[in-house]
């Protein structure tokens, strides 16, 4: 009896490990070949005219080649609430299961620390990759009488605005509350290229939190025949190229030093975060893999990297993992500094 119960439970623990063995050699296998026939979403939660659009175009059209399975990408454009539309959707609606992933704005990642009505934890989300380092930028356009800084001090200049809660808005409310410069704020413009138009019909000044690399890739022809006067380069590193145009940064002309740190937070922020790629909580690990390795083959693709310089746009990858440090290291910033960078940049509004 103990003879065939020795055979028996050795039948047993064979027959297990032949299992698991099966099963560990099967999973990897399943994860590879989990895209194919599928269709992988790319949600960019800005206009088709903003410089997400341009990013994200060009990226996916890379993208399916590094995923194993070698998934149909799309890309569908989700505007409303400055990028917030886009990150609730992601956060509550969206699949979870690694086919619907997002081009999130950095404003709305910052809306709970904003004080604004927000629904989502930032730090749920999973961060895939960020593909640049945005400069922002202040400008006018040749018909305004302000072409600098130190004149809007001086001169009232009107700002145009998407909706209130947007970069265009919330830069604007940062460069006239720390710098005192005499902005009129006007919101309510459908995107970055209603606001373009606008400039070019001189009814509006200017706008300000638009990308320094949506400019050369957009509407270079602006920079050409010097139609559009760039008043600030909002960034904690300046750009050389800017530099050598003659565009200051904002720190000579914000006198408060807790003003001074709470721009520097929001613009190292926005900085690193960039064009940032993020997935809803809670896809599973081995999909993440998947998703965050696929970036970074992207990114480093010799042939991408020479089509993204012909359409001047700026590649600097950045890890899932860097990312995701950046916006934890957001949401820990010490309480003064958060509660004046909300008094600066924040429309009443939008709270």
């Amino acid at each position: 009896m103990a003879s065939h119960g020795t055979g028996f439970i050795g039948s047993v623990v064979t027959a297990l490990l032949a299992g698991s063995m099966i099963w560990s050699a099967t999973t990897p296998a399943r994860s590879a070949d989990f895209y194919a026939g599928k269709t992988l979403t790319v949600i960019v939660g800005t206009d088709e005219a903003g410089g997400f659009s341009i990013y994200s175009r060009l990226i996916a059209s890379y993208l399916g080649r590094y995923i194993p399975g070698a998934p149909n990408v799309i890309v569908q454009n989700m505007p409303g609430a400055g990028g917030s539309t886009a990150a609730a959707y992601l956060y509550h609606q969206a699949p979870r299961d690694g086919t619907t992933i997002a081009n999130l704005t950095p404003d709305s990642i910052m809306d709970r620390l904003f004080g604004r009505k927000s629904e989502i934890d930032p730090t749920q989300f999973e961060y895939l990759a960020g593909a640049e380092r945005s400069t922002r930028l202040c400008a006018t356009s040749a018909l305004s009488h302000v072409k600098t800084l130190e004149q809007a001090l001086k001169d009232k200049v009107i700002i145009g605005a998407t909706q209130v809660g947007s970069p265009t808005s919330d830069y604007a409310n940062l460069i006239k509350r720390t710098t005192a410069a005499k902005f009129e704020i006007v919101n309510g413009y459908a995107g970055t290229g209603a606001l373009y138009l606008a400039m070019e019909r001189g009814e509006i000044d200017g706008m300000c939190g638009f990308d320094w690399s949506a400019l050369k890739a957009q509407k270079p022809e602006l920079l050409r025949d010097k139609k559009i006067n760039l008043l600030v380069q909002v960034n904690v590193k300046s750009d050389p190229e800017l530099d050598a145009l003659g565009v200051p940064q904002p720190w000579k002309f914000i006198p408060d030093s807790l003003d001074r740190q709470a721009v520097e937070l929001m613009i190292d922020f926005q900085q690193a975060f960039g064009k940032a790629y993020v997935a809803p909580p809670q896809v599973p690990g081995d999909r993440l893999k998947l998703l965050r390795d696929a970036f970074e083959g992207v990114l480093g693709d010799k042939q991408f990297l020479a089509e993204a310089e012909k359409i001047r746009i700026e590649i600097t990858p950045v890890s899932g993992a860097d990312v995701a440090a950046t916006v934890r290291n957001l949401y820990a910033a010490p309480t003064p500094v958060v509660e004046r960078l909300r008094a600066i940049a924040v429309d009443a509004k939008a709270q």
